[in-house]
Formats: structure tokens, C-alpha cells, sequence
């Protein structure tokens, strides 16, 4: 008799006695999620400073972007608040190098991801001239971190989850296909980006259960020093969510075709 679970049991089994489960050891999971953590916490925290600093209308600050994005509770907002600097003041102390130092920060947090991404696919490295793509998704992770952060400040409002998953679902289906290069069609990549925007959910669960509490824990053992280190643990397991979806929707696009001709069969 068939049934599904048996079905997906079976698949699973496949994948792991084959060679395709190999690609989970050599794309090289956890040190490419600490040089994630590590490039994201050059780049995307100055970078969502000033970025934040720039919505005077609503003055919120990057300390409230981040406790919404991390899912903590208030008690932990108020000590990530205290380690970031108010919005006019990070414009009176925002220079023309730092900017620049910014930029190079990111161009490689840029790489970083696209070479995780070229080894889910077992691709080779992208020629030199195809470096525009860096700059042009840095440039759009702005926006759409931006635009986030806009509907953060919907709270009653039922359609801000609608939003924040369909735009994030967006946001990395078509950056694999821009970091990428077109090497891979937009269709067998929707999986892993549908798996990354599911697995951050479940990061906010998690961050709202551990990392919450251990902010301020951490505050009161370590100072503003332990704050920064929980931090940097999130981006971290930001970077873990980030590759392994897109290795989970490698994993997928392969498995379907089989259990496709499979089902076929039985009929």
C-alpha cells in the first residue's frame, strides 16, 4: 500500500545512501556560515545604521530594527538600544571613509554568498566582470531590508506577514538567480527559496525562546561586550538558514524528478 510518508522516507534514504548527500559536507556548511556572520556584522549592521539613521520621519534607529528582525522580547530590545547610537547622531559622526570601507565590507559579504550559492549548485566561479552583480544586490538588500523595516511599524496590520514572506521569498529566489549568473532556471530555484524564507521563520521562534533570554543575560554577565556576541551568534544562524535552504531546495529540484517517474510507475 502506498503512502507518503513511506514515500518520503524512501526519497530521503535515496539521497542520503547516494552521492547528492555528499554536497551537505562539501559545501563546507558551518565555515561558510561563520564568514557570514562575521562579513554581516562588518556589513549589514553599519549598513543598517546609517541606512536607519536616514528615516527621520520615523526615528525609529537601527536598535529597534534589529530587536523586530531578531523577534526578542522588550526586555531585550532596551539592552540592544543601548549599544547603537541615535539616528542624528550616527549622521554627525558618518564619514566619507567609512563609507567607502563600507562598501568593500559588503562587495565581499556579496561574494561570500555567491560562492555558497555556486557550490550548492556545483557551478564554477563567476568571471571577474560579472562583479556589477555584487553591487547591484547589495543595492537591492538595501531596499528591501528597508522596506521591512517600513512594515515593521505595521503592527495591527494582518497584511505585514503577507508581505515580509512574499517579498523575502522574492528576494532570494531572485538573488540566486542574479548571483548566480542565469546558470540555473528560476524554476529550480523557487524551492530553496521558499525553504530560506521558512527556515528565518522558524529562526524568529527560535531567537524569541534562546536568543531573547540571552540577551539579557549576557548584558548583565558581560556588559554591551555579551549583547554583541549573541549578535553575532544570530547572523551566524542566519547564515546556516541562508545556505542550507538553498542546499535544501538543490536536494528537492534533484528528488522530484524520481519520485515523479516513481509515482508513475505505480499507476
Amino acid at each position: 500500500m502506498w503512502s507518503p510518508f513511506g514515500r518520503t522516507g524512501s526519497v530521503i534514504r535515496r539521497l542520503r545512501a547516494g552521492h547528492r548527500w555528499g554536497w551537505v559536507s562539501d559545501l563546507e556548511l558551518w565555515q561558510r556560515s561563520l564568514g557570514f556572520g562575521a562579513l554581516g556584522f562588518l556589513t549589514l549592521v553599519p549598513l543598517l545604521i546609517v541606512v536607519s539613521a536616514a528615516d527621520t520621519a520615523g526615528g525609529r534607529g537601527f536598535a529597534e530594527w534589529l530587536g523586530d528582525g531578531l523577534g526578542v522580547s522588550a526586555g531585550a530590545r532596551q539592552e540592544i538600544e543601548q549599544l547603537f547610537a541615535l539616528p542624528g547622531q550616527v549622521w554627525r559622526t558618518t564619514t566619507a571613509f567609512g563609507l567607502a570601507l563600507l562598501a568593500v565590507f559588503g562587495l565581499s559579504f556579496a561574494t561570500v554568498v555567491q560562492s555558497g550559492y555556486e557550490k550548492v549548485w556545483n557551478l564554477p566561479p563567476a568571471r571577474w566582470w560579472a562583479r556589477w552583480r555584487h553591487v547591484l544586490w547589495l543595492a537591492v538588500l538595501i531596499g528591501v531590508l528597508y522596506l521591512f523595516a517600513i512594515t515593521s511599524l505595521w503592527h495591527q496590520n494582518p497584511g505585514r506577514g503577507f508581505v515580509t514572506v512574499l517579498g523575502g521569498t522574492l528576494f532570494f529566489w531572485w538573488s540566486q538567480r542574479l548571483l548566480l549568473g542565469g546558470r540555473v532556471t528560476w524554476l529550480a530555484l523557487l524551492p530553496g527559496a521558499v525553504a530560506t524564507i521558512v527556515g528565518l521563520l522558524g529562526l524568529r521562534i527560535f531567537s524569541r525562546l534562546v536568543f531573547s533570554p540571552l540577551i539579557a543575560s549576557s548584558a548583565v554577565t558581560y556588559g554591551p561586550f555579551g549583547a554583541f556576541l549573541v549578535i553575532q551568534t544570530w547572523l551566524v544562524a542566519v547564515g546556516v538558514v541562508v545556505f542550507g535552504g538553498a542546499l535544501t531546495g538543490r536536494l528537492i529540484d534533484d528528488a522530484l524528478p524520481r519520485t515523479a517517474s516513481a509515482l508513475k510507475r505505480r499507476k
